[in-house]
């Protein structure tokens, strides 16, 4: 008789979104995954909530992803964050590496991953104790690190992120004026050069450690063109001005302002990232206040 694990219902996303926090909902099912890979049990523990089911066990974090039931069939994102570790150890960025991965078939098939837990405070944590001059070093250094990551390679998904219908939806709340001009802007942009971009390089992702910054998360990771990655990241850094400058040193300051306009209208995130900074962003009719905004970001670079 085959014993059920996870016993919670899930029937759409909001099912999902109730219960991927629980220890109590979904130890059992880590218990059952821990003992197919042979892996030591431990106490769980909650770790920072994303998209998935992440928990850590004494030294090792496992990600179960949210099943195709949810609405949105997360199992693509296992498979990406799956090339994603084997490429940032190719490239010499430090991040996790994977110790195993699979499916376990219970009420739901349930796809998962496990990793070592990395030891470190988030970059967030650090800036915030930081003085000035240590903030633009780790500016540099995160910067060299997507560097060394936004290199053109063969497709490793099917997102495109400028076509994929899906992606439009954090843009749905703002004005049809507003959605018109951003979908004539990023029409008129010329082809560019496509890279691995990690997507979602906010404060969570990044740790700083004794070996330096290790970045978490891959699962949002993306061919697009090299303002993707500095987009989310000058808005997700607003606050430190001198990290800002650090990260950005080598673009040249007349171009930056349009490259962070590009990256954020087409980012995934784009239109939760906007709200979140403008009070007025769902009143807008054009981009030129976007525009203005990131110009005001960029003013305390200097």
């Amino acid at each position: 008789m085959h014993t059920t694990y996870f016993t919670e219902t899930i029937q759409n996303w909001q099912d999902w979104a109730a219960v991927f926090q629980s220890i109590s909902a979904f130890e059992p099912l880590i218990r059952a995954i821990l003992q197919k890979e042979k892996l030591p049990l431990g106490k769980v523990t909650q770790l920072t909530p994303g998209t998935n089911a992440v928990f850590r066990v004494e030294q090792l974090v496992i990600k179960i992803y949210a099943p195709k039931e949810s609405g949105m069939d997360q199992t693509s994102d296992q498979k990406t964050e799956l090339f994603a570790a084997r490429y940032a150890k190719e490239k010499g960025v430090r991040a996790p590496q994977v110790v195993a991965h699979g499916s376990l078939s219970d009420r739901y098939d349930f796809a998962y991953m496990l990793m070592p837990y990395m030891e470190g405070q988030d970059l967030e944590s650090v800036l915030r104790s930081s003085s000035k001059a240590q903030q633009e070093a780790l500016g540099r250094a995160l910067r060299e690190a997507t560097d060394r990551l936004n290199q053109p390679i063969p497709a490793f998904n099917t997102i495109d992120v400028l076509k994929d219908p899906e992606r439009e939806s954090r843009w749905r709340p703002y004005t049809a004026a507003f959605r018109t001009a951003r979908r004539a802007y990023l029409e008129s942009l010329p082809a560019s050069e496509r890279v691995f971009t990690h997507g979602d390089l906010c404060a969570d992702n990044v740790l700083v450690t004794p070996q330096g910054l290790c970045l978490l998360d891959f699962a949002d990771a993306v061919l697009a063109p090299r303002c993707y990655e500095g987009a989310l990241i000058a808005f997700e850094y607003r606050s430190y001005p001198r990290f800002l400058r650090g990260y950005f040193a080598q673009d040249p300051a007349s171009e930056l302002t349009e490259r962070l306009l590009q990256g954020i209208l087409m980012h995934d995130f784009g239109g939760d990232i906007v709200k979140s900074v403008m009070p007025t962003a769902l009143q807008m009719e054009t981009i030129e206040p976007l525009r203005r905004a990131i110009q005001t970001i960029l003013g305390g670079k200097a």
